[in-house]
């Protein structure tokens, strides 16, 4: 039974928890008799030494671990459950005491789900803006249509150009010694792709093709390979191929080939209805994403430590996963990136205090505003993961806690709610 509880912190609830002698007395005999079959003692077959004998050889208190352990559950749920405690962590045991005759004490720290207080969650500003759809930028969506369709034409006629594709044969030294990595044949190189060291693509420019050069470059002082930082190299190098992209002039030809359009007019008046509902959508994003993060601003409740833990567990985990999709375990990625694992936990606990935060102003705010999910909403909802996941409701029901779900779809409505009663106030942006 529920002996006390204290507050002892923010979010730290203390139970002292005490257990008759009467039941105590029960669950050890329960514990014997389970464990009765196992007990082996010199002189007696195995399952047939007494409690009394058993208690004698191995001490009186051979049985309490495992009924204290039979107790302990039920016992701080029921403590828990009478104090209306909204655990977010496993709760912390300490046995106090224990004797026959008056039973067991137990000390049980539980740490709990902060209480958030919002009262300014309606009406919260943010900028908003939509960029303007110019006709430069249509003409960069044309210039992807030409490229598609550009042919590529040989050059012999004059020398490589910046922007002509190359291929080259090159070899570098240091003084007279060929350097390990510095060869290549038939390599591909655009020129002005800073592929290559600085001022080799430079010094390729302006010879022609069958010509056989020398480029001079100094390595940068902070490049990977620190033998070659700083280093002056020479490549012998050759020109074997000179190539460009030749682009089609854009008319009503090329776009009844290339596009569901007739016309250019058509085709222009479409990518530019495009790009200005793809810019409507971004500034509802960015919109919705600065409101959330002035609704983070609002939490200034403390909230406990292992909540945030919890939730970059998670991160972590799911970005593990995704490693694994590419065929790399979350260990070899640290030693390519020298990082450990805890230094991959710290990046990530800035967004987890963020998305923590977040999630409790959010269902604050759906505690205050009464939203409940529906039987249609959780119907809507599982039908829609289904689709996204390619597998039937029902296989989803299996893999979905629907007390869960019904959480997040009331934070959903949360999240609506805050948006739609957010104000666009550009004032501030436009000051700055």
């Amino acid at each position: 039974m529920l002996k006390s509880s204290n507050k002892t912190d923010v979010n730290t609830t203390e139970l002292i928890i005490s257990i008759d002698a009467e039941a105590f007395e029960a669950a050890v005999e329960a514990e014997y008799q389970r464990e009765k079959k196992n007990i082996q003692i010199k002189g007696f077959r195995k399952g047939k030494v007494s409690r009394k004998l058993a208690e004698k050889t191995f001490g009186e208190g051979a049985f309490y671990e495992g009924a204290i352990n039979s107790l302990l559950g039920p016992e701080i749920d029921a403590a828990i459950a009478q104090e209306n405690l909204n655990l977010v962590d496993r709760p912390n045991v300490e046995v106090l005491s224990i004797d026959k005759e008056t039973g067991v004490e137990i000390k049980a720290i539980c740490v709990t789900k902060p209480e958030i207080e919002l009262t300014d969650y309606k009406g919260i500003k943010a900028a908003k803006k939509v960029n303007e759809i110019t006709d430069a930028d249509v003409e960069k969506q044309i210039e992807i249509i030409r490229k598609k369709n550009a042919r590529i034409v040989s050059v012999e006629d004059r020398p490589a150009q910046m922007g002509d594709e190359v291929t080259i044969d090159f070899e570098g030294f240091f003084g007279d010694e060929a350097f390990e990595g510095g060869k290549g044949e038939n390599h591909p190189l655009v020129l002005g792709s800073g592929q290559f060291i600085p001022g080799f693509e430079d010094q390729v420019a302006g010879h022609n093709v069958g010509e056989e050069f020398d480029v001079v470059v100094t390595f940068p002082e902070d490049y990977q390979m620190t033998d070659y930082a700083g280093k002056e190299a020479v490549f012998k190098t050759k020109i074997h191929a000179i190539t460009f992209e030749e682009l089609p002039e854009i008319d009503d030809e090329l776009v009844k080939d290339a596009t569901e359009f007739d016309t250019v007019d058509e085709y222009k008046a479409n990518i530019r209805t495009q790009l200005e509902e793809a810019a409507a959508k971004q500034a509802d994003s960015a919109f919705e994403s600065a409101v959330l993060e002035a609704l983070i601003a609002k939490v200034d409740t403390p909230v406990p430590n292992c909540m945030y833990e919890q939730r970059i567990d998670e991160i972590v985990a799911s970005f593990e996963r995704q490693l694994q999709q590419q065929g790399m375990s979350l260990k070899l990625y640290c030693q390519y990136t020298g990082m450990d694992e805890q230094a991959i936990r710290d990046t990530y606990r800035e967004r987890a205090e963020g998305e923590v935060k977040l999630r409790l102003a959010l269902e604050k705010i759906a505690e205050l505003e009464n939203f409940e999910a529906t039987e249609e909403d959780l119907e809507n909802t599982l039908a829609e993961i289904a689709a996204a996941n390619k597998m039937d409701v029902a296989t989803v029901r299996q893999f979905i806690s629907p007390f869960a779900l019904a959480g997040d779809i009331k934070v959903q409505k949360a999240i609506d709610f805050v948006k739609e009663n957010a104000v666009v106030d550009n004032a501030e942006e436009a000051a700055e």
